[in-house]
């Protein structure tokens, strides 16, 4: 019974402290089922439609791999914290990418707005 009881108690305190989670809602997905999988496809378009292929002074496209990190903070806006790869031209294109990003709804945490990182490898 003792087993039983301190069972019981784990289990209603582990759901008392699961917390709620929200993601980022991205123009337009505000009605979306899984606004998760919108923030993906939204990002994922806009990469497409926004990225600016660099040239080096030959008139060459500069490709490259590069991972960023950003923050969408508590405010909705977009942080750049890191472009790293090895083509700076790779990552001074991608650092505008980023910094085209359009404001959104922030995440939730608990039911408190909160700030979400998000790290991405990209090759451009």
């Amino acid at each position: 019974m003792k087993n039983l009881l301190v069972i019981a108690c784990m289990f209603v305190g582990g759901l008392c402290m699961a917390q709620d989670q929200t993601s980022p809602v991205w123009p337009g997905c505000e009605g979306s089922d899984n606004v998760k999988k919108c923030f993906n496809q939204k990002f994922s378009q806009f990469v497409r439609s926004t990225y600016e292929y660099p040239k080096n002074d030959k008139g060459e496209y500069v490709r490259g791999k590069v991972t960023v990190s950003f923050t969408v903070n508590k405010e909705g806006e977009v942080v750049v914290n890191s472009v790293e790869g090895p083509e700076p031209e790779v990552n001074q294109a991608a650092r505008e990418m980023l910094e085209k990003m359009p404001k959104m709804e922030p995440g939730t945490l608990g039911g408190e707005v909160d700030d979400r990182k998000f790290t991405n490898t990209f090759k451009f």
